[in-house]
């Protein structure tokens, strides 16, 4: 059976520029499969981690999309400090209600709601660690409730809370 071939550690900088370049042409297959040649090479390497969640959550439209989330969260808890990981997992949330809006599925408004809010949490608590000077989990905050917003997403009026990784 084939296996991919392993790289050198001198190429990890020049791999990582390339699979930032991949997913800003929207190609994030091609960033994701860099990636896992880093950490093949590298497994501790914090910036192919961040790369490689991004790149998966930047599939998150496609088929398989439970499982993208389930690694996703995963890689989460690699990164180096509780903000990353709450930021992150925020981002997580706040792509899965993305993704579950273009969705054709019963329930898809609230499920949306379900995934914006529970990135709005996980902001929230990277607000409250988030470095100085730095306002990206504000932002995003306000990104959610926008989105809410536009669409008028809201909670089920039959459950008191739904759990929306299970309809992904």
């Amino acid at each position: 059976m084939l296996e991919p071939k392993p790289i050198s550690k001198e190429s990890i900088p020049k791999a990582l520029e390339r699979a930032e370049h991949y997913r800003l042409l929207n190609e994030p297959w091609q960033a994701e499969s860099i990636c896992r040649d880093i950490l093949r090479v590298e497994p501790d390497n914090h910036d192919a981690v961040l790369n490689l969640l991004l790149a998966i959550t930047d599939q998150f439209s496609n088929e398989n999309i439970s499982s993208y989330a389930s690694e996703a969260k995963k890689l989460c808890t690699r990164l180096v400090s509780d903000y990353e990981q709450k930021y992150y997992r925020g981002i997580i949330e706040e792509r899965l209600g993305k993704t579950s809006l273009s969705r054709n599925i019963p329930r898809v408004r609230y499920i949306a709601y379900e995934h914006y809010r529970s990135a709005m949490t996980f902001f929230e608590e990277a607000q409250e660690i988030e470095p100085e000077g730095h306002q990206d989990a504000v932002l995003r905050w306000n990104a959610c409730l926008r989105r809410i917003k536009e669409n008028k997403l809201m909670r089920s009026p039959d459950d008191q809370h739904m759990q929306p990784f299970l309809d992904v």
